[in-house]
C-alpha cells in the first residue's frame, strides 16, 4: 500500500457516522478525537459551573479553551447533498467557534456531561427548530440562528437602549444569488430553489442593531453587553445580514473587545485592539447586534 492509500484509510478510519435522534435519521460525522475532547471539556466545565453558572460565563471559559484553534472556512461542506451533524473541535470558523463553545455551555449549565446531549444541543443550534432536513435546513443566515434558536429558548436577542439604536429590515439573498461560492448549490437547483425559499421565510423582520460608531462606548453606556454574549456584526453588503460572529470581552482598558476565529489571524484569537478599532478597517461592517445564551 503506497503512503498516499496508507493516508487516506487512516483518516477514514477516524470518522464515525452514527444515526441522530430526533435528527430525522442523520449521521453525526466526527473524529475519536473530537469526542474525546467534548467530553475532557465537559469534565473541566462541570469544575466551573459552581464559579460560572451563567450562559454567558461558560461561553467565555469554553473559547477560551480553544483558543489558538487554526481557522478554517468551509468546514461543514463535507458530506455533499446529504446533511450531517458534523463535529470539528479541531478546526473553526466564526460561526463553528459560537456553535460549539454554546453547545458545550448548555450541556454543562444543564447539568450534564454527556456526549450524546453535547450532540443534542449542537443540532438545536445549528438548526431551523433543532431538525435536520437535508442542507437548507442549516441555520445559514445569522439571523435564521437568532430567531430559531429564540423560538426554541436558547437565545435572546439582548436590545439595548433605542437612542444607540439603528432599524435594518431584513432582506436576505445573498446565498441564492451567489451559489458558486456553496459547493452543493453550484450543481443542485434544487437546492437552490430551498434555499431561496428560506431566504423569503426569513426576510421581512425589522431588527435593530448598535452602529459600530457607539462600540467604543464605554461600558457604563454599553451596560447592555455582558462578557460572553455573542457579537453578531451586521453587514451592508447586499443580500446578507451578519458578515462575522465572535464573543464579547470587556478588557482591562475598559472597552469592549471581540474573541473569534480570526480569518486575518488564521486561528482563534482575542483580539488585542478593541472592537470599535476592529470595525473601523471593515468598512463593510456597519455594526452588532447583541446575543445572549440563556
Amino acid at each position: 500500500m503506497n503512503r498516499f492509500k496508507i493516508i487516506l484509510f487512516l483518516l477514514l478510519a477516524s470518522c464515525f457516522f452514527l444515526p441522530l435522534k430526533g435528527g430525522g435519521g442523520s449521521p453525526v460525522s466526527y473524529s475519536r478525537d473530537d469526542s474525546l475532547r467534548v467530553v475532557e471539556l465537559l469534565e473541566k466545565g462541570s469544575k466551573e459551573l459552581p464559579l460560572k453558572g451563567d450562559g454567558g460565563s461558560l461561553t467565555l471559559f469554553y473559547a477560551r479553551q480553544l483558543m489558538d484553534l487554526p481557522y478554517v472556512g468551509q468546514t461543514l461542506e463535507i458530506n455533499g447533498k446529504e446533511e450531517h451533524l458534523a463535529i470539528n473541535l479541531h478546526s473553526l470558523d466564526c460561526t463553528t467557534l459560537v456553535e460549539n463553545v454554546c453547545a458545550l455551555a448548555l450541556t454543562t449549565s444543564h447539568g450534564s456531561k454527556s456526549w450524546k446531549d453535547f450532540l443534542r444541543w449542537l443540532r438545536m443550534l445549528r438548526y431551523d427548530d433543532g431538525k435536520i432536513n437535508g442542507y437548507s435546513s442549516r441555520n445559514h443566515y445569522f439571523s435564521q440562528w437568532i430567531q430559531s434558536g429564540t423560538r426554541q429558548g436558547m437565545v435572546r436577542e439582548i436590545e439595548a437602549d433605542r437612542s444607540i439604536t439603528v432599524p435594518m429590515k431584513l432582506s436576505l439573498t445573498y446565498m441564492s444569488s451567489h451559489p458558486n461560492s456553496y459547493p452543493l448549490l453550484k450543481v443542485d437547483m434544487e437546492e437552490r430553489k430551498l434555499i431561496a425559499e428560506m431566504e423569503k421565510r426569513v426576510s421581512g423582520a425589522t431588527i435593530r442593531y448598535i452602529p459600530k460608531e457607539r462600540v467604543g462606548d464605554s461600558r457604563e453606556v454599553l451596560s447592555c453587553i455582558h462578557d460572553g454574549d455573542i457579537l453578531a456584526i451586521t453587514t451592508n453588503k447586499e443580500g446578507l445580514d451578519i458578515s462575522h460572529v465572535g464573543l464579547a470581552v470587556w478588557g482591562n482598558d475598559g472597552k469592549l473587545h471581540l474573541l473569534n476565529a480570526s480569518s486575518i489571524h488564521k486561528k482563534v484569537v482575542l483580539e488585542s485592539m478593541t472592537l470599535y478599532e476592529y470595525m473601523q478597517k471593515h468598512p463593510s461592517q456597519t455594526g452588532i447586534r447583541v446575543i445572549r445564551l440563556l
